[in-house]
């Protein structure tokens, strides 16, 4: 098996080493990694063995290695990283073998760039609202149970149960509720007290429960209030807490400190790398020609810095995912890559390594 050691540190079995993300695109700051991507090939016996290597890389992804067949499988999909990664330029490249030398990117652009390039732009954007709808709507340490979305019917009005509750001088776990026929989430609502003997389950079992309890109530009582539970807007807010929590585990505190410092209170990062994405869409439907180091890093460094209004961002990048589409449907680039040159080269260069 090929180690991470070998190729990043030996240099063996590459194809293609190179620094990769913003310092390719001109876009690092003096705080910014420096991070690592390339291409090996697998020696003959762990290509043709059982376990086949796709992809080598460090625990925090900052240096990938990716075997050949996975770089020309991706290419045919017009994949935004490999094409970056094989366009990368030459104050970038580490090392490249000479079998690769011949390669053009320009030679497999086509018009499925207008989705991989744009529609994972759309995808950067739809990202960066959900990430300032948890920043602008913070959620409490504690989650809301199922009483915090019951209310009890009063006339033409509805009132909280934990209201009603207190009104009555009672508790959920003395209550007892019957689902309602033919009514969605509606309950008629009993207490202990009206009962001769037993007892009632209570409203909800505990914090961790996922629907109201239900009981069994002797025929002829009736109800003390008829309730409604929103179980709907329980299971969102349950979903949404959960997901909130875990983006507080798992975000990077120092990106996330610099999000907030401007003031907009959005991914700044994010949105920056959202229009390189389209102004590389849209340079590839006009010229043909896929540019990794920017030429607009002033632009794309204004955004970073938060110096425009999150909405006026959205408006643009919305305009612009719809000129990207006008362009490459006027546009003279092949609907797809050619495959079967694509097999040719991967066939070619991993013969003649090979053989070298």
């Amino acid at each position: 098996m090929v180690s991470l050691h070998q190729l990043h540190e030996e240099n063996r079995f590459l194809l293609l080493k190179c620094i990769s993300g913003s310092r390719a695109y001109g876009l690092h700051t003096p705080q910014s990694d420096t991070d690592y991507k390339g291409i090996f090939v697998s020696p003959k016996r762990v290509y043709y063995g059982l376990n086949p290597q796709e992809q080598i890389n460090n625990e925090t992804n900052d240096i990938v290695y990716y075997e050949w067949k996975k770089i020309v499988d991706l290419l045919g999909k017009n994949n935004p990283t490999v094409l970056e990664l094989l366009a990368t330029p030459e104050e970038s490249v580490l090392y490249k073998h000479p079998l690769l030398h011949q390669l053009q990117v320009s030679d497999f652009l086509s018009k499925l760039c207008c989705q991989t390039f744009a529609g994972y732009a759309q995808s950067q954007v739809k990202k960066a609202r959900g990430l300032k709808k948890k920043i602008s709507n913070p959620m409490e340490p504690v989650r809301k149970e199922i009483p915090d979305f019951c209310y009890v019917i009063d006339g033409m009005y509805s009132i909280p149960l934990a209201q009603w509750l207190s009104d009555f001088r009672m508790s959920a776990a003395d209550c007892g509720l019957v689902k309602i026929p033919h009514m969605r989430d509606a309950f008629a609502l009993f207490h202990t007290s009206q009962l001769e003997n037993g007892s009632l389950k209570g409203i909800y079992s505990g914090p961790d429960a996922n629907d109201v309890s239900l009981s069994t109530i002797p025929i002829g009582i009736r109800p003390l209030a008829l309730m409604s539970f929103n179980k709907d807007a329980y299971s969102i807010h349950c979903r949404e807490y959960a997901q909130y929590w875990e983006w507080i585990g798992k975000r990077n505190e120092t990106r996330y400190q610099s999000t907030v410092s401007h003031g907009k209170n959005y991914d700044a990062k994010n949105m920056m790398h959202t229009f390189r994405l389209l102004h590389m869409a849209e340079e590839i439907a006009r010229e043909g020609v896929l540019h990794v180091k920017r030429q607009d890093r002033d632009f794309l460094m204004r955004i970073r810095e938060g110096q425009f209004e999150y909405e006026d961002l959205l408006q643009q990048a919305e305009e612009k995912v719809q000129l990207i589409e006008e362009l490459f449907e006027k546009s003279t680039l092949p609907d797809e890559p050619d495959l079967k040159k694509l097999e040719e080269l991967l066939i070619d260069v991993r013969d003649a390594y090979y053989r070298n």
